[in-house]
């Protein structure tokens, strides 16, 4: 559900009109056909990463049957603030290009979401946390982002066109704006305290953990960095055992672009099962209790009358071995087979 299918300095709209390397506009095409291939018939992608409004272009081009690929939700250019995206460490002079859309103060904010809704986002993605690192009492600090009032103009904007909102959140200050302010998923979340996850239950925001990515690349362990790494992963599964006792509204979610798309999507799911989610709720968050985040029940998700003929087949039983689901056999999407590996 959560993954990134864009390539940094890509174009790619009606036509085809690639605006650098052929390569580069390439690359997408290869990554929604990877993730088909991998049984997700549907991707909310949540941010392009520099790419601008290149997400369309992929959406419309498997829309039209040009290229192989998952129905798309995008989210275009995602939103932060001054000081809160990378680029960095280059000298202050020097005007880097950022992946987000950059607003200060509640009038950009809601102009921001705005233009992105104009352009076609489905949803509109929000950096609620920047950085991260470990506090002097060696919590899990992130620095937050956009002010409650900057984030609200957003939410209201966006509620009225009636779309939603995601969040990366992380913990602390930002975590409860975004939660404060109306964001209906809060991607990652891994630092979740009890009051957020109160404040979740009450509301009924979605949670969208993200785990496996948070698994791998670690930075040596007596560094910085590495002790930061291992400190996001040990707090997350904490808080994703707290959200499954508090019944939050739990989505499958990747953050595939994070990791290399050459790792199986589907391995967040034996993240999901090894801190306490049983096979079938995991199969769920990504089935119906997806369509559910993406207000597409009776069309996806589910094998009924009237919905999308969206099937994948494995060799095995799923809820006795989820890691089964990492190897699909058999793809159809919208009653089409795409794949087949079962004659």
């Amino acid at each position: 559900m959560h993954g990134r299918t864009t390539a940094t300095k890509f174009c790619l709209r009606r036509g085809l009109v690639c605006a650098y390397r052929l390569g580069d506009c390439a690359r997408p095409a290869v990554s929604v056909k990877r993730a088909l291939d991998q049984g997700f018939t549907t991707l909310r992608d949540l941010e392009t990463e520099g790419a601008g409004y290149g997400d369309i272009g992929i959406k419309q081009a498997v829309d039209e049957g040009i290229i192989p690929g998952p129905r798309l939700f995008v989210v275009t250019r995602a939103i932060s603030t001054t000081g809160g995206y990378p680029l960095e460490g280059y000298a202050p002079e020097i005007d880097v290009p950022k992946g987000a859309q950059l607003i200060d103060g509640p009038v950009e904010a809601r102009k921001a979401a705005r233009q992105q809704l104009e352009h076609g986002a489905d949803w509109i993605k929000v950096y609620m946390t920047h950085r991260s690192w470990i506090g002097k009492h060696g919590e899990l600090v992130s620095q937050p982002t956009l002010t409650l009032e900057e984030l609200q103009a957003i939410t209201d904007e966006v509620h009225g066109w009636g779309k939603r909102v995601a969040c990366h959140a992380y913990s602390g200050i930002g975590l409860h704006r975004a939660i404060e302010g109306g964001c209906d998923s809060i991607e990652h979340g891994l630092d979740l305290d009890d009051a957020a996850i109160a404040q979740m239950a009450k509301q009924g925001t979605w949670y969208v953990p993200t785990l496996a990515v948070y698994y791998g690349d670690w930075a040596p362990e007596n560094t910085p960095d590495g002790q930061r790494d291992r400190k996001r992963a040990s707090v997350h599964e904490e808080s994703f055992k707290k959200a499954l006792k508090a019944h939050l509204k739990i989505a499958f979610g990747t953050d595939i672009g994070g990791i290399p798309w050459t790792e199986p999507i589907a391995q967040e799911f034996s993240y999901m099962v090894k801190f306490g989610m049983t096979p079938m709720d995991a199969i769920r968050s990504a089935t119906s209790r997806a369509a559910e985040l993406l207000e597409q029940q009776g069309q996806l998700g589910e094998i009924r009358a009237g919905a999308f003929a969206d099937i994948v087949a494995v060799d095995g039983d799923p809820l006795a071995d989820i890691k089964t689901l990492e190897h699909v056999r058999f793809v159809m999407r919208g009653g089409g087979v795409f794949k087949n590996e079962t004659r």
